[in-house]
């Protein structure tokens, strides 16, 4: 008898895998977070830096999918392959937290929106907002293990969902800029005098990098792909799709309110930007769209998560039991430890002041480790050139390319702020009991000196940050 052929992906569905991984929550509220810390000219600025460099990073992903195609389960297998077993499982939790805080950031916004109409949930991060997204945390967990796995059918449809209010909005927006209060605007405006250009800058980093998580969608279904070299195309399509939209969003907004009104704007502030238009069916508009698209993105996001954790503990980096699955062919514990983690953060929104942003900025010091690590391994191999001895062609370029994304991923880290650094530890090294078990599960030494070094100088990141935390000197 022969056995079913397994479901393979074309082009058009692993594109709509990286645009659907990259447009959420993220976008929706451009206009808030970019107004918050700089005018036109340091957004153009920041997206010039955050569009290069992040096409460089997409231009790693190409190469290794083609250079590398054994390596299919995402970006910890390139940094696992590169640079071992710990810093392996460090980019797959890394990767799997940022899964978890991006749907935590999801259920926050769709709250806030919500608490335009009732109070009662304020801006996402109430008692009553955090009780309600629980109970939706664990109603998608049970309908995910009942066998709801069409991932990619329903990223499609979702993304369809999502991008037709962005680009509503684009068309509206667009045709009711004006040039005056954009050029009030284009250096800032009220409230910025002080600021540098550099510092306005800066300050946008971490919310390019959080609205470009999933750049990597493509790669980590890369196995299920078609054909190989639709991989990279499928990522580079979807990078130069979603930058437009991105940048669209952005500067026409700053053509419509003066930048302080922008950044008072409750989020999904585009709601805000497009009522100022058109009146207050704009706002009803994009705030439907946005809870349409949004809870279609965290099916998506909650079985990416669990493939994270799935994927990871058969390369063994993580601990054996979870590829566990049940008769419905979900991993089941993966899935557990995933929404119990999504659980545990959606309580701790109730103690941030501005929980969005909190999440979103988390989120996205999260993605810089397995980013850094991803790109640090394609400027190894093509430093190294073994894989190039059959085919030399291009090594050069690749070279070039991998050098500037490991670069653009080192200065997010340090755009990004120490805080965030060391708050990341705080998930980073509890999290490493899972590489322990993983270990001894396979009867290897926990660590290797110079990772024993790596550990220590993570674990006394960690106190500090706790310190900071109780004390008060690291606010949340």
């Amino acid at each position: 008898m022969s056995q079913p052929t397994e479901q393979k992906f074309a082009l058009p569905t692993l594109t709509a895998m990286v645009v659907g991984s990259m447009v959420g929550a993220g976008i929706f509220s451009l206009p808030q977070t970019f107004g918050r810390v700089t005018g036109g000219l340091g957004a153009l600025i920041a997206w010039g830096i955050a569009g290069g460099g992040m096409l460089m990073l997409a231009f790693v992903f190409q190469t290794l999918s083609r250079r590398q195609p054994d390596l299919d389960a995402g970006v910890y297998a390139y940094a696992k392959a590169g640079f071992g077993n710990y810093l392996g499982f460090l980019s797959a939790l890394g990767y799997w937290t940022v899964c978890c805080l991006g749907n935590v950031s999801y259920w926050v916004l769709i709250k806030s929106t919500l608490g335009a109409l009732f109070p009662i949930f304020g801006d996402g991060n109430t008692v009553a907002a955090v009780a309600i997204s629980s109970v939706g945390v664990w109603v998608v967990h049970f309908l995910i293990l009942r066998g709801v796995r069409e991932a990619a059918f329903i990223n499609t449809v979702v993304t369809v969902a999502k991008i037709i209010p962005i680009l509503i909005f684009l068309v509206f927006v667009g045709l009711g800029f004006k040039a005056d209060i954009f050029a009030v605007n284009f250096h800032g405006g009220p409230g910025l005098e002080a600021e540098g250009l550099f510092t306005q800058v800066r300050g946008t980093m971490l919310v390019t990098v959080f609205v470009f998580v999933g750049i990597e969608g493509a790669s980590v279904y890369s196995r299920y792909a078609r054909r190989r070299e639709d991989v990279g195309l499928a990522t580079l399509l979807g990078f130069l799709g979603v930058l437009c939209l991105l940048v669209l969003v952005t500067m026409l907004s700053y053509g419509v309110m003066l930048r302080p009104d922008l950044a008072e704007l409750r989020n999904p502030s585009m709601a805000g930007v497009l009522q100022a238009v058109v009146g207050r069916w704009g706002a009803v508009f994009i705030s439907v769209g946005l809870i349409v698209s949004v809870l279609g993105a965290y099916l998506s996001w909650s079985l990416l998560a669990a493939e994270v954790l799935f994927s990871a503990a058969k390369m063994q980096s993580m601990p054996a039991f979870l590829t566990a699955e049940n008769r419905n062919k979900v991993p089941f514990a993966a899935l557990w430890l995933t929404n119990s983690l999504i659980q545990l953060f959606l309580i701790l929104t109730l103690f941030a002041e501005q929980a969005f942003l909190l999440a979103l900025k988390l989120t996205s010091s999260m993605i810089l480790l397995p980013y850094l690590l991803t790109a640090a391994y394609a400027l190894k191999l093509a430093w190294q050139g073994g894989i190039y001895v059959l085919e030399p062609r291009g090594r050069g370029a690749d070279l070039v390319r991998a050098a500037l994304a490991t670069l653009y991923a080192a200065g997010l880290v340090y755009a990004g702020g120490l805080k965030f650094l060391l708050l990341s530890l705080v998930i980073y090294v509890p999290g490493t009991v899972l590489f322990v078990l993983a270990q001894r599960e396979r009867g290897q030494p926990v660590f290797t000196r110079a990772e024993t070094l790596l550990f220590a100088a993570a674990a006394a990141g960690a106190v500090l940050a706790i310190y900071g935390l109780a004390t008060g000197r690291i606010g949340v």
